[in-house]
């Protein structure tokens, strides 16, 4: 059948057809594009969600006058199995039974203003051939930025020493931050928290509810193992630490926070600070 006898047997004209043709047509190159997109994005970011992903990419959507909306974003994703599955939780462990002197929480009822305010920390594994590392954080409360990390091969307290440190460093002058964290004995020992004094930084730790005090630095924890790769089993601590000095990179700069208008860790600390 001829499209005009075809048009004269829908009640169609013509013109309609082709116009209507011209339209799938170009929603399916879209479609394409957007798909070549995230796929571009997951290689850096796999686990990056689809709002986030819906901010990153639309300076490129823009550029290629492609109109997206977000319920279409995920019609997209659904149609091409790039949905992400939900990832079981990873385990937590703190060593809170110590004799050496706790703090009380002064964050658990502040609203911070600006980045540098409340530093939280934590400390996760990340396991290699044949054992573990440990990975200490300490992330800007306000901003969400990592401002310091260290990756070692022990739990003691020199990991967290060296991530604040690193995170000292780059302390604009006169700031002087609260630092919270669990009651674990890296942050209770006295190395820890003459470093502080001698900083002149606040402490604060968790008192009850350990984890839901310290839920700040926790999801970081999860989110660059869930996100960035963390879970995978590398090969010794020098793989681990270059996966780690990524992970941080892309969390800081590349990934969108909803708590932050969808802007990115690093621009709202620079911006603010």
């Amino acid at each position: 059948m001829t499209v005009t006898g075809l048009c004269r047997k829908v009640g169609m004209t013509s013109q309609n057809y082709y116009k209507q043709r011209t339209s799938r047509e170009r929603r399916a190159v879209d479609e394409g594009l957007v798909v070549e997109l995230v796929k571009q994005e997951r290689r850096c970011q796999p686990r990056i969600g689809g709002r986030k992903l819906l901010r990153l990419l639309e300076g490129d959507l823009a550029e290629a006058d492609v109109e997206l909306g977000r319920d279409r974003l995920f019609e997209v994703l659904r149609n091409h199995g790039l949905l992400l599955e939900p990832l079981p939780k990873a385990p937590r462990t703190t060593n809170s039974k110590h004799s050496l002197p706790v703090f009380r929480n002064l964050v658990q009822e502040l609203e911070t203003t600006e980045p540098n305010q409340v530093w939280v920390s934590d400390i996760t594994y990340v396991r290699i051939e044949g054992g573990f590392v440990f990975l200490s954080l300490i992330m800007d409360r306000h901003s969400r930025k990592i401002v310091g990390y260290h990756c070692g091969d022990t739990l003691e307290a020199t990991g967290c020493i060296k991530a604040m440190e690193n995170a000292l460093a780059d302390l604009s002058d006169g700031s002087k931050p609260i630092h919270h964290s669990d009651r674990g004995c890296q942050y209770c020992c006295h190395d820890f928290v003459e470093l502080l004094h001698d900083h002149g930084l606040l402490i604060s730790m968790t008192e009850q509810n350990h984890c839901y005090e310290n839920a700040h630095a926790e999801r970081v924890n999860g989110i660059l193992k869930q996100e960035y790769g963390l879970r995978m089993t590398f090969r010794d601590l020098q793989q681990t630490r270059r996966a780690v000095d990524q992970a941080v990179w892309l969390y800081n700069n590349r990934r969108p926070h909803t708590s932050l208008g969808l802007r990115f860790p690093a621009e709202v600390h620079r911006q603010a600070a």
